[in-house]
């Protein structure tokens, strides 16, 4: 356990922190969830607006990787224009 009062500080910070950060990537996964059971195409182009625009979120506050961020949209463009 922390002795130092920031040290103490510190350790809540954090648990908030890494709870916001999970449901954050939490939020992302069910866009690319919902661009992947999407069907219709029409459907999945506003599916993949959304889900493009919360990975680009995602990778400048650097709850994900950047290049992750271009990778998982990369596939997710990749999947739409094969509907």
């Amino acid at each position: 356990m922390p002795q130092h009062k920031s040290a103490i500080k510190r350790v809540r910070q954090n648990v908030k922190r890494r709870l916001h950060n999970r449901d954050q990537r939490s939020q992302m996964r069910t866009y690319i969830k919902k661009v992947l059971i999407s069907t219709d195409k029409a459907e999945a182009e506003t599916n993949l607006k959304v889900a493009v625009s919360y990975l680009d979120k995602m990778g400048r506050k650097g709850i994900v990787h950047k290049n992750q961020a271009s990778n998982k949209k990369s596939r997710l463009v990749k999947y739409v224009n094969n509907l």
